[in-house]
């Protein structure tokens, strides 16, 4: 029973110390296309999109009447014909509530194959390249190198030690 809490204890401590040690993951923003009114007839998806900012990494929502609507990715020729007749992609899976990544750096186009294209039910998704991190301030020159060390390694490793000690502690 003690060598079980020992080791639930570094595993916690060490756990902990990798949560504070490790950058924050950037996720994709993720977008309902259509905002409230979702992905029906009678919307100008042109004006919607031109609103947004879309990166690689960001997701679209279709939300739609599924017996009425579908989302068809096209080339920005069948685009501007409303074709559908040879799609890069069929999202529809039949729930109304379908989802796609973008996951590729050039311009995505979509239409509803059901006859909604030519009444503006299309969207021209144009991806942005991503932002570069913002410049880091310069370091003070009063300011010494174990500042920064101590808030980014001793501050955790002392946590970590401390927590397997007291582990250790609980043993005896």
């Amino acid at each position: 029973m003690g060598r079980s809490k020992c080791t639930t204890a570094v595993a916690l401590a060490l756990c902990a110390t990798l949560a504070v040690m490790l950058p924050e993951l950037v996720a994709g923003k993720r977008y309902i296309v259509g905002g409230n009114m979702g992905w029906t007839t009678n919307y100008n998806y042109t004006l919607w999109a031109a609103n947004q900012t879309f990166y690689r990494g960001d997701w679209l929502f279709f939300v739609y009447d599924r017996n009425q609507n579908d989302i068809i990715e096209v080339n920005k020729t069948n685009y501007e014909t409303c074709n559908a007749e040879h799609p890069v992609h069929n999202y529809t899976t039949g729930a109304g509530r379908d989802v796609v990544e973008l996951n590729v750096t050039h311009d995505r186009y979509f239409i509803s194959s059901k006859g909604s294209c030519y009444g503006g039910m299309k969207l021209h998704v144009h991806l942005s390249r991503i932002p570069p991190p913002p410049r880091a301030a310069p370091i003070k020159s009063d300011s010494s190198t174990f500042t920064v060390l101590r808030s980014q390694l001793v501050i955790p490793a002392v946590v970590t030690i401390a927590a397997i000690w007291d582990s250790l502690l609980l043993r005896v």
